[in-house]
């Protein structure tokens, strides 16, 4: 039976078109068939190499394989995501939060790929709904987030923030940040959000720049749906998806998120505490500013 993969990167780089052709080359050597994006195919034609379009260029290869940064691996689990297949992210980027391999690791990824050899976690995701006024309902999902912010930077934004029917607060502001735990350490981090693990199945609520009494972060069970109503006589906002998908909401509009029906399935290649990629990615200080203990006299 024939094995197939498709490898997406950044070819704009001249870096990530070297590594890109170093790993299809290698799949290709394993007896794999392999795809890319079709935009990419000129800087990645190598003899076995199939271009693909659409939405569904993932459908029925057996991995995805990501190189670049969070950006890259986000525009893979677009395509990797309604195919139900595995994503593997190797980081050519600076911190690649979502990737599971760096660089120096690519070819032991590559050889874990080609024998077999990983274990594969399901990430939460988010589907959001966009009703508006005299317009077809907006539906769109996230890996990371949905923001949804003021359209215009010299006013706030007024929005009322509802949770499983229940009105929670209104919120004079730049925006609110839902996020998935996978999310945790992206938008909503830099918002002011907590840090959840990603095994944790939560939903996050992060108001940005909040004028009101409270403005804390909110963690709600996956279960939880969470409905945010532009005021109407607010400015307008624009909802985004992982930073890759827009959309204008008009004042008077109604985002309803909650938690998405197709997780993202995410390649491991090794078990790893979570608390290691926290400290490498984030360089954190674990040594503290007196340095590490001393031992012994």
């Amino acid at each position: 039976m024939s094995r197939e993969a498709l490898v997406v990167t950044h070819t704009g780089r001249k870096d990530s078109t070297a590594h890109g052709r170093t790993v299809i080359a290698d799949l290709l050597d394993a007896g794999f068939a392999v795809r890319v994006i079709a935009e990419e195919a000129g800087d990645l034609a190598l003899p076995g190499v199939a271009p693909v379009t659409g939405p569904h260029a993932a459908e029925g290869v057996e991995i995805v394989i990501a190189l670049g940064g969070d950006g890259t691996l986000l525009r893979a689990a677009e395509l990797a995501r309604p195919a139900k297949v595995p994503l593997l992210g190797v980081n050519l980027g600076k911190v690649g939060f979502l990737a599971e391999a760096e660089i120096e690791d690519m070819d032991t990824a590559v050889d874990h790929v080609v024998r077999g050899v990983y274990s594969v976690d399901e990430r939460l995701t988010l589907d959001v709904t966009i009703e508006q006024r005299d317009r077809a309902p907006v539906r769109s999902w996230a890996l990371n987030e949905v923001s949804v912010e003021k359209g215009a930077r010299e006013r706030m934004l007024e929005v009322l923030v509802d949770i499983d029917g229940r009105a929670l607060s209104r919120y004079g502001c730049d925006g609110v940040v839902c996020a998935t735990p996978t999310g945790s350490t992206a938008y909503a981090f830099s918002a002011g959000g907590p840090v959840v693990w990603p095994e944790v199945e939560a939903l996050l609520l992060v108001p940005i720049s909040a004028h009101a009494l409270f403005s804390r972060a909110v963690v709600t069970a996956p279960t939880s749906t969470i409905r945010i109503t532009v005021d109407p006589y607010t400015t307008s906002a624009v909802l985004c998806c992982d930073g890759r998908r827009v959309f204008d909401v008009q004042a008077g509009s109604v985002v309803t998120v909650r938690r998405g029906e197709l997780p993202v399935r995410v390649v491991r290649l090794r078990p790893r505490p979570f608390t290691d990629r926290l400290v490498a990615k984030f360089a954190l200080p674990v040594d503290g500013w007196r340095g590490a203990p001393r031992t012994g006299g």
